[in-house]
């Protein structure tokens, strides 16, 4: 285990607990620098940011003014460590901007340094949890967070609790934190107490790297803007007309002939299972769930140029590079379709070491009735049989329940009877309304990418709108949360995905987050704002919505031009 080496004395080496650490004995050198910092906080101005300032909201907030923490050159971070790799990750953000060293050690029960961010594995009841006020109730991703001049103390359950209230902490030091490279600042953390937990267990984004292929790099960034707001899971809409985008071992040229294309002609591309692979540990370390989409029974352009055998006609149609949808399908008739069905699903769910698979299953507008349903009943079978529960767009409802099946609802009208029965039968909605939290919508009539056939999205509209009876006949139990898709048939690069995700992305994290009574527009609109000198600083593209009252912003909603992108895979 690694200890953090104890720092010499005047009146020499100090004794060292059975971890390494020192026992922390009061020598000349600590008391007057412990005087200096009395002195010099009785005249410093209190931390910029206030506690209440996170976005999400969290679930509780107990200020104290008195408490600020200052953060120390020799500050260090000390861990259970089953949770290591969570201050790891801290360490990483802090240090850049910082320029400290912030050495990583070992928690123990033993005396500990000032001037300490501390992270601890707790439940109620043991040593740090029974005497932290809401611990025995923070569930899977909750935490609690306690700043005190001393320290900073992050106690949760689980490492993904202890991440989110990492996440927090990063948010509470000032704005220059995102800088990579040294900033001189006075790095002060409000003081006070944060007890916090989810509202839903399921909050995410969808990148749809069909229409437009984007490269590995791209999409772990991706994963960084959600993880920042505390959304744990991507939904990777992996194939469609325009470009089938994972590698199948059993079908070769779904990817290099089926991933050849994108939207206006473009090279396109895919992820090797390597690419994926890394997609998945990198989510994963940051505890986002990695959902992949296989599109079925329409939007199959790409495969059927790849494999006519599947196609009704047994004919390859055209490579597709535009963007109308409904006229593709494979053929539910022919069995040889269901093996394709069932070696995709095999392999990608093998890949895949989340709980769930998405089917698609929206506009196949030529497979109809008795003949869809039948088909998307032996697909829930196929994804059934390889241990994943499986997720589809709400056209799913009509054909019979699956154990688990999760409908993802897209409508713009609440009133979904079809819907809501399918939930009776034992379904669970992911709400994604289109006129609320469709990311590929404009934000205005003049903004220069995007669509508008579900209306105009701007960032209250995103926020003001409640997922738990947003579904006429749906109770709030049947909903496992939220998630706002991001179709790419407009969007080209990495600069883009941004400018539409930021600043909707984190009103629908609220949503999804904080508990229904934290949720007010006028107190989200201030608390994001401050959220802007962030991104600036971070070099985050984004749209400086008038909704919002910036510190400082560009007055026109422009998109800086990129370099061409890299469209092949990255392999690393």
């Amino acid at each position: 285990m690694s200890t953090i080496p104890a720092a010499p004395s005047e009146t020499g080496p100090e004794p060292l607990d059975p971890a390494g650490l020192p026992t922390h004995q009061p020598a000349a050198t600590e008391l007057a620098r412990t005087a200096a910092r009395a002195a010099g906080d009785l005249l410093a101005p209190p931390a910029p940011v206030r506690l209440a300032d996170v976005v999400p909201a969290p679930d509780r907030v107990t200020p104290d003014p008195t408490a600020d923490f200052l953060l120390p050159e020799d500050a260090v971070i000390l861990v259970s460590p089953p949770a290591r790799d969570v201050a790891e990750q801290l360490a990483d953000w802090l240090r850049p901007a910082t320029g400290h060293p912030l050495p990583v050690g070992d928690a123990t029960p033993h005396a500990e340094p000032a001037g300490l961010l501390v992270l601890t594995l707790s439940g109620a009841g043991t040593a740090h949890g029974a005497d932290l006020p809401g611990v025995g109730e923070l569930g899977d991703e909750g935490y609690h967070l306690d700043v005190t001049q001393d320290e900073v103390r992050i106690s949760a359950t689980t490492p993904a609790g202890l991440f989110h209230g990492a996440q927090t902490l990063r948010q509470l030091l000032p704005a220059p934190i995102e800088s990579a490279t040294p900033v001189a600042e006075r790095w002060a953390v409000p003081g006070g107490t944060i007890v916090d937990r989810p509202r839903f267990p399921y909050r995410g984004a969808m990148l749809d790297v069909a229409r437009h292929f984007f490269a590995v790099d791209d999409v772990l960034r991706v994963v960084d803007h959600l993880a920042r707001y505390k959304l744990n899971h991507l939904h990777l809409h992996l194939t469609d007309d325009q470009g089938w985008r994972i590698a199948v071992d059993s079908w070769p040229r779904l990817a290099e002939e089926g991933g050849a294309t994108e939207v206006g002609g473009g090279p396109g591309g895919y992820y090797t299972k390597a690419d994926y692979r890394r997609i998945v540990a990198y989510a994963a370390r940051r505890h986002v769930t990695v959902v992949p989409e296989i599109d079925l029974p329409g939007h199959t352009n790409a495969a059927l140029v790849a494999y006519p055998e599947l196609a009704p006609g047994k004919i390859a149609p055209p490579p597709y590079t535009g963007t109308e949808v409904g006229f593709s399908y494979v053929d539910p008739a022919d069995e040889r379709t269901y093996d394709f069905v069932a070696d995709v699903i095999g392999e990608v769910a093998a890949l895949t070491p989340g709980p769930w698979l998405h089917l698609g299953g929206d506009e196949a507008f030529k497979v109809k009735g008795a003949t869809y349903t039948g088909f998307v009943e032996r697909a829930q079978g196929i994804v059934r049989a390889t241990g994943k529960t499986v997720v589809g767009w709400h056209q799913l409802a009509p054909a019979a329940h699956a154990e688990g099946r999760v409908l993802q609802w897209w409508g713009t009208n609440g009133d979904d009877p079809e819907t809501a029965d399918a939930v009776r039968r034992g379904a669970r909605l992911i709400l994604s309304p289109g006129n609320r939290v469709y990311l590929d919508m404009k934000y205005t009539p003049d903004t220069p990418i995007g669509h508008d056939w579900a209306g105009l999205i701007d960032v209250h509209r995103a926020y003001d709108w409640d997922p738990a009876t947003h579904l006429t006949g749906v109770p709030a139990e049947a909903v496992l949360g939220v998630e706002a898709p991001l179709w790419t048939e407009s969007v080209t690069t990495l600069a883009e995905v941004e400018f539409m995700l930021f600043p909707r992305l984190p009103a629908i994290a609220e949503l999804g987050w904080s508990p229904r009574s934290a949720h007010n527009w006028d107190d989200f609109r201030d608390r994001l704002a401050g959220h802007g000198p962030r991104w600036t600083t971070a070099g985050i593209t984004f749209h400086p919505s008038p909704d919002i009252p910036w510190p400082a912003a560009p007055t026109h909603p422009t998109i800086p031009t990129q370099p061409t992108r890299n469209t092949t895979a990255d392999t690393h």
